[in-house]
Order: structure tokens, then sequence, then C-alpha cells
């Protein structure tokens, strides 16, 4: 049985091959309408090909379940090529074989040698172009006439030509299922990641400061959150996650951004926001909302006691900008970043630059020693119709 993915590459497949196993039937239909006076028993060699048209609709209709794409059925299609090419010799006067006229099957064997390619590679194509090539050296009295020498050298090129193309078409199509696994699979990690920074870590980093340094259960309490903050930081930065289904349940409709940013808003934070509503689906001020939210946490976290910290909202029609702006420490982003990373501390990498890069936009980190930070979060609205 094929895979699902290799299925929906063999489908089209089969069904070209079952349009010109049609086609083919009604061209040397055609052929002996035109002939059938020069033939030797013309009524045999219309029982012939009222055969080749029933075995053309039974054929077809097998193939086209993937389970029967099997040896029963493919060698029996092959026996009923060579039989239909073979059968000229008992429909045809010995003058007209001699002389090189069409065979009475004309191409319609052909389609049996594509079956083959497209069940077995180029090796099920050449083999069943051999098969076939015999039978018309046999058909032909053991000669081998200029025509029929070119038409053995075109059904081997076919054989061989569309096996290895439908081979190609199978694996690109597989290493596309997988590439789309892995990516599905990076996507899970940086949510679950952005989940892990925003919940877990935050306690765990909470506690372990704290808790450090002082007597009894409390300082064991407060070593303990210390590890478990760092296995965990380990976990989501460098070990795999199963693909599992994107993203949580979305709840369809817009909101106004200003009203999810409302709950940010502090002694020390100021929310600036336009006098209209900025209107966005819900999925995306929400998650713009959870990347203000990790800046102003690193604000709380970095910038120093005192640092102030400011949000301004501004809908720009085909963007939505939100500036987040500290006037604390500031740091060296070119070398505190990569730090951060390496150290499996993810809250810029993946809670801010992370979020907004799967909504489509960008987050822009700028940092001045003794200035503070600036983080500008762009969402355009194109990347969300």
């Amino acid at each position: 049985m094929p895979t699902p993915v290799a299925e929906a590459v063999d489908r089209p497949l089969w069904w070209t091959v079952a349009v010109f196993r049609a086609v083919a039937w009604a061209y040397a239909a055609a052929v002996l309408w035109r002939e059938d006076s020069g033939y030797a028993h013309p009524l045999g060699a219309w029982l012939v090909l009222t055969a080749m048209g029933g075995w053309t609709l039974v054929v077809s209709g097998l193939l086209s379940v993937p389970r029967l794409r099997s040896w029963p059925v493919l060698g029996a299609d092959l026996v009923a090529a060579v039989a239909a090419l073979l059968s000229t010799r008992l429909v045809d006067t010995a003058a007209r074989i001699d002389a090189g006229e069409q065979t009475l099957p004309v191409v319609w064997p052909a389609a049996a040698v594509l079956a083959w390619a497209l069940r077995w590679g180029w090796r099920g194509g050449l083999t069943a172009a051999a098969v076939v090539s015999v039978a018309g050296v046999v058909e032909r009295g053991g000669q081998l006439p200029q025509q029929t020498g070119h038409n053995i050298v075109l059904l081997l090129l076919a054989g061989a030509v569309v096996g290895y193309a439908a081979s190609l078409a199978r694996a690109a199509e597989e290493s596309l299922a997988r590439a789309l696994a892995v990516e599905a699979a990076g996507r899970e990690r940086e949510r679950l990641g952005r989940a892990v920074h925003d919940g877990v870590l935050q306690v765990l980093a909470l506690v372990a400061r704290r808790d450090a340094g002082l007597p009894g259960e409390a300082g064991q309490l407060g070593r303990l959150a210390a590890e478990q903050e760092a296995a965990l930081r380990a976990l989501v930065s460098h070990r795999p996650v199963p693909a599992a289904p994107d993203g949580v349940p979305e709840t369809a409709g817009d909101v106004d951004l200003r009203e999810t940013l409302t709950a940010h808003t502090g002694p020390d934070v100021t929310v600036s926001e336009p006098a209209t509503p900025v209107r966005l689906p819900r999925h995306a001020a929400q998650e713009l909302a959870a990347a203000v939210g990790a800046a102003l946490d690193n604000v709380r976290r970095h910038a120093g006691p005192g640092a102030k910290a400011y949000v301004l909202v501004e809908d720009l029609d085909e963007e939505v900008l939100v500036t987040v702006r500290d006037d604390g420490a500031g740091f060296d982003p070119a070398q505190r970043l990569p730090e951060a990373r390496a150290a499996g501390r993810m809250g810029v990498v993946s809670s801010i630059q992370g979020r907004l890069a799967d909504l489509g936009g960008e987050a822009v980190v700028s940092s001045w020693a003794g200035q503070g930070t600036e983080v500008e979060l762009r969402l355009p609205r194109k990347e969300l119709a």
C-alpha cells in the first residue's frame, strides 16, 4: 500500500495512464476502421479490438484502487498487451506484416509499459518494455524492420524515463512532507517555549532569586528552583518536541488591540494609545499583547531599580506599530542577545521576535548603555488577511 504522501503523487499519474490507454484504443479503432478491408480476417480484428476495449475499462478501474496496483493485475495487463500485439499474425495478411504495416493494437500496448514504470520505477518500465519489444519482433516473424526498431527504442526510453520520473516525484513529495513536519515541530517548540518562558520559567526564576542563600527549607527550595529553571531552559532550547497541530484554538472575529494592552498599565508602565480602535484578529492581538508583556518583563528584570517603561501604540493603516521603551540601564544587543540564546534564555528570541515572526511581522530590539532599551513590534495588516 502506498503512503498517503506517495498516493498524492500517484493518483494523477495513474489517471494519466488511464487516459492514454483510452486514447490509444480509440486510435487503434480509427486505424482499423480505415484499413479493415486489407485484413485477412476483418471480423476477427474487430473482435480483438472489442476485447481490448473491455480490458481498457476493467484494468483502468482496477488500477484506480491503490491496493490493486500489484503483480496479479499488472501481470495480466502485460499479458493482454502481448496478446493483442501477437493477434496481428492471426487476423492480418502476411504481405501487410512483411511490409511493416501497423500492428492491430498500434500504441495500445505501451499503456502496460507505463503502468509497470509507475509501479516499479525505471526497472519495471524497462522490463515491461523488453517483453513487449520481444513480442513485436515475434509478430514480425523474427524480422526487425526499421520502423519496428524505432518503436522499440521509443518504448524502452518511455519505460525508463517515466519510471525514473515517477520515483523522483515520490521522493520529492516525501522530502517535502518531512520538511513540513520538521517545520511544524519547530513552530510547536517555539510556541511551547514561549508559553514556558511566560509562565513556568518566570516563576522558577522568581523563587530562585527570592530564596537563594536563605537557611533551611527556603534556601533548599531556592536552589531546586534554580536547578529546574536551568534544566527547563536547556530542554526548551535544544530538545525537539514531537510534531503536533500548531497553535491554540482561536476565536473568530476582530478585537480592539487597546483593550488587550490595558492590563499592562501600572505605576511603572505608561500605555499611550490612539483615540480610535485598533482592530486586529483576536489571535494576532493576543500574541502582540503577549510580546509586549515579555518586553515589559525584561524591563522589570534587567533595566534596573526605578526604571520606567512606555508603550506607544500606532495604527498606520497598512501596519500596526507598538513601541516599548524604557529609561533603564540598557545593554549591548550584539553581545547580550547571542549570550542569552546560548544560555537558553529565549525571552527576546522566542517570546518577542518569534511571536512577531509567526504573525508575519518583525521585532527590532535597540539598546544603548545608560540610555535604556527600545523594542519595535511591527505587524503588517496584509499578513493577517
